[in-house]
């Protein structure tokens, strides 16, 4: 297996990966003051052009429990609106520090009705021997969970099943991609039979955010993911990995030079199928910012060739309010009677959710500038 290869740069870049993951474990810690910092993320721009904007609810919808294994942490949910539902499918921490599936529904998207009181999903193979407040080494872990676990759930529906792909960390070693599956009959009825996980990349390799389209282009399944730091896009022709294929790297959506993601992005939420595009909700970091602070932006990429960049935000679309203690990570959205609701963790410990109108916040997307894609040959995983 090849380590990743940058430009020449793999030393350099290999030295970012370790300082990133590192950095993200210890902002959870920092409240700092910042420009801008609890203002109403709706005031008003000083310019005359549209810019696309969530409005925050003020509403926290999911926080810790008494439950032993979500009492430390409930965040960064998947979301699929299904039978008249939004189901969330969220990171949970416990005092094994270990994270695991917790599932929640809304019927109106704001407000929970129904909350499970035992995990969904959990992985097997995490480190049991680590106590639960140890630290790990390496300094992979992200959002806690110290020893491991599964992490930052999407969900897509594909014909009969719905795809969970997620982030596994074992407890010491970089994180992997993983990826299960349910069939949508035993979702309904919260039968929590799962195909057995398969790994999606290769060892050794720090590899997150993953995203299935929830339909296939000329033939082949589209996932997104990120290796530092960027986008990746790849097309396959199954999702059937046996541990010998991974995916590859084959395209990538870059930070800016100069802009509001310049550092590193990721895709948030299953990208949504809309007249203008595929849309993306992504969450990004400024490279001149002094703490990780987690932005949210949007893009839409060509509905038959999601390669291609027609439109990306040149400002954020969400910002950290105080008590998001700098990071927002979004993970769900879904579009119910023509809004756009956006859910995402809240300072690695709580599910908050903000809201547009589809439609006009599309327009004000669609004002913004053509972006560019490269193709990634400069990484080989």
């Amino acid at each position: 297996m090849k380590e990743i290869i940058h430009g020449g740069h793999n030393k350099e870049i290999k030295q970012e990966l370790k300082k990133e993951e590192i950095i993200i474990k210890e902002v959870s810690r920092v409240e700092p003051v910042l420009r801008g910092y609890g203002e109403p993320v709706v005031n008003l721009i000083p310019d005359t052009k549209v810019y696309p904007r969530l409005k925050v609810s003020g509403l926290t919808m999911l926080s810790p429990s008494t439950n032993r294994w979500e009492s430390y942490g409930a965040f960064n949910p998947a979301a699929i609106y299904d039978k008249g539902k939004v189901h969330l499918l969220y990171r949970a921490i416990g005092d094994t520090n270990k994270s695991v599936m917790g599932y929640a529904s809304s019927s109106d998207g704001h407000h929970i009705d129904e909350r499970l009181s035992e995990p969904v999903f959990e992985m097997e193979g995490t480190d049991e021997n680590l106590p639960p407040n140890s630290v790990t080494t390496g300094g992979y872990c992200s959002g806690g969970g110290l020893r491991g676990g599964c992490e930052d759930p999407r969900i897509t529906k594909i014909d009969n099943r719905f795809y969970v792909p997620f982030v596994y960390f074992d407890g010491s070693t970089p994180p992997r991609l993983a990826l299960t599956s349910i069939k949508v009959s035993d979702f309904r009825k919260k039968n929590w039979v799962w195909k057995e996980p398969v790994f999606m990349s290769p060892p050794g390799v720090i590899d997150k955010n993953p995203a299935i389209l929830p339909e296939k282009i000329n033939g082949k399944y589209v996932v997104f993911h990120r290796i530092f730091p960027s986008i990746l896009i790849d097309f396959l022709d199954d999702l059937e990995f046996d541990g010998s294929n991974w995916m590859k790297g084959e395209f990538s959506i870059n930070p800016t030079k100069n802009g509001w993601d310049s550092r590193k992005l990721g895709v948030g939420p299953t990208p949504i199928k809309t007249k203008e595009g595929w849309l993306v909700i992504y969450h990004a970091v400024d490279d001149k910012c002094p703490f990780y602070n987690y932005k949210i932006g949007a893009m839409l990429l060509d509905l038959k060739n999601p390669t291609k960049v027609l439109h990306r935000c040149t400002k954020p679309i969400l910002e950290p309010q105080k008590d998001d203690r700098n990071i927002i990570y979004p993970c769900g959205a879904v579009v119910m009677k023509g809004t756009l609701f956006v859910y995402y963790g809240s300072r690695d410990a709580t599910v908050k959710v903000a809201t547009a109108n589809l439609n006009d916040f599309l327009k004000a997307l669609t004002s913004t500038e053509n972006a560019e894609l490269t193709t990634s040959d400069v990484f080989e995983i």
